[in-house]
């Protein structure tokens, strides 16, 4: 699948067909010799810790960006808790009340950002 000088070609096409395969799920060319690898390593199926099935190689960016089970920080206390979990602490933290240093006030916590502008 790459270009090669007409001189080269008919060498370059004997050893590909030799020592070349593509694999029959990502269409990659790879190595005879490791074309094994290339399949346990790449496309194994395996099962994230909220049980939805993968290849291998999917799992990490599964992990990162959409996992329920991935770990997420809420933008209040900073707590560490699951993604999945995160929209209903955020709500029930964001209605928790600190006092504000500055006019006394109970704030919601949720305000607190916004509150200085509307302090005085």
């Amino acid at each position: 699948e790459k270009d090669i000088p007409v001189v080269n070609f008919l060498m370059h096409e004997i050893h590909c067909r030799r020592n070349i395969e593509v694999c029959c799920f990502c269409s990659e060319s790879v190595p005879k010799s490791q074309m094994k690898n290339h399949i346990e390593s790449e496309h194994v199926q395996v099962t994230c810790k909220c049980q939805m099935q993968m290849e291998k190689s999917l799992l990490k960016d599964h992990e990162a960006s959409a996992c329920p089970l991935r770990p997420a920080l809420c933008q209040y206390c900073n707590i560490q808790l699951a993604f999945s979990k995160l929209q209903d602490h955020e709500i029930y933290c964001g209605a928790r009340t600190e006092t504000c240093g500055g006019c006394g006030r109970h704030i919601l916590v949720k305000d607190l950002a916004e509150h200085p502008l509307v302090c005085g």
